[in-house]
């Protein structure tokens, strides 16, 4: 059993940490791979990302969205996150964005500073 728990620490552990995600690196991400489309604070090829997390997908009223993602059901969240930047035509088949964060610790980091922009 001692053992069992040593090897799930040693394996969750990284993960987890993972998951927090550092936000001054997602900085450094989100302004050398995003803000040639992406700001902030005002909507540009795509939408404004002040207050995405825990916004409903598709939902600012001065943005023109695909349909494909003004008609989705989802809440930006880590996962949801997670999934769009993994690979967002697979997230969300139709929509407009085709860029792609490939590392799970840059994604990590870059929603980790998303949540920042409150």
């Amino acid at each position: 059993m001692t053992r069992f728990l040593l090897l799930a620490a040693v394996f969750l552990l990284p993960a987890a940490a993972q998951a927090d995600g550092n936000a001054m690196h997602g900085q450094e991400i989100y302004e050398s791979r995003c803000v040639a489309c992406h700001s902030p604070d005002a909507n540009r090829v795509g939408p404004m990302h002040r207050g995405v997390f825990g916004r409903k997908a598709g939902s600012l009223p001065d943005y023109t969205y695909s349909k494909a993602l003004k008609g989705s059901d989802f809440v930006w969240d880590e996962a949801t996150l997670d999934k769009w930047l993994t690979n967002p035509q697979a997230f969300v088949p139709g929509q407009k964005m085709n860029f792609k964060v490939a590392k799970p610790e840059d994604r990590a980091d870059l929603i980790a500073y998303l949540k920042t922009l409150k």
